[in-house]
């Protein structure tokens, strides 16, 4: 692990609540933090909400020559990337499954799918050579048990899952379970598992609410750099449950 390194890490999908969280979390344990989002203005007033010394830098996630730029980008200025948290989504739903829309399937895929694929192939490498490589992504619980209304949803979810699962595969045969000289695992991909998110603005339009099972995004924000801490075996290829 590292040590208490200063370490380089990524927050994709920074512009929301849960990047804000998650960019302060990291921030707050002394790591170096860039948070990207596409949207300039959206970007740069979450990088400051995080507070100070959080860098906004604006990429297409979904344009893998955007995502080869970011790394270029990040490495001009604080070299290799430690670690990469995806915050990146959206959700589209429908009344079942005739209903479901080729233009909420084409967002779906796009946010859940596409920009995970071009993050972990632009920064597996730099994942995968950190001494404490972290990547997470957040997913649903609505994976293991999908709606009509939600297919199109549990269904992007689950093709973000599978390809996470083979990133943490890839990053196991290239570390312990390499078959020659295999060293001990020091990088891992994992997935939080979640209801849904909720956040003090959500709360305080509806404070008749409960969020039974909602995830509050500071205790998302937490878990992500408590993955810096968390010994890489024990990480890698699992599934973290945060609802509650």
């Amino acid at each position: 692990m590292s040590a208490g390194r200063t370490l380089n890490v990524l927050v994709t999908g920074g512009s929301g609540p849960s990047g804000i969280a998650t960019a302060r979390a990291l921030r707050d344990a002394c790591h170096r933090v860039f948070t990207v989002g596409s949207n300039a203005a959206r970007i740069e007033a979450a990088a400051a909400e995080a507070g100070v010394g959080v860098t906004p830098l604006v990429s297409d996630l979904a344009s893998l020559a955007d995502v080869r730029a970011l790394r270029a980008s990040v490495a001009g200025m604080a070299g290799n990337v430690d670690g990469v948290i995806h915050l990146v989504g959206g959700w589209r739903g429908a009344k079942g499954i005739t209903d479901q829309s080729d233009d909420d399937w084409d967002f779906l895929e796009r946010n859940a799918v596409t920009t995970l694929r071009n993050v972990t192939r632009v920064f597996f490498d730099d994942l995968a050579a950190s001494d404490t490589g972290r990547f997470a992504m957040v997913s649903s619980t609505a994976v293991s048990a999908p709606t009509a209304g939600g297919a199109s949803y549990a269904a992007a979810k689950a093709a973000a899952e599978a390809w996470t699962l083979a990133v943490a595969d890839g990053l196991r045969r290239a570390q312990s379970g390499r078959k020659e000289d295999p060293v001990e695992q020091h990088s891992a991909a994992a997935i939080f598992v979640v209801k849904a998110l909720v956040d003090a603005g959500m709360r305080a339009k509806a404070p008749e609410r409960s969020f039974p099972g909602f995830t509050d995004v500071a205790d998302l924000a937490a878990a992500a750099a408590g993955l810096f801490s968390t010994p890489a075996g024990e990480l890698n290829g699992q599934r973290l449950l945060l609802s509650r």
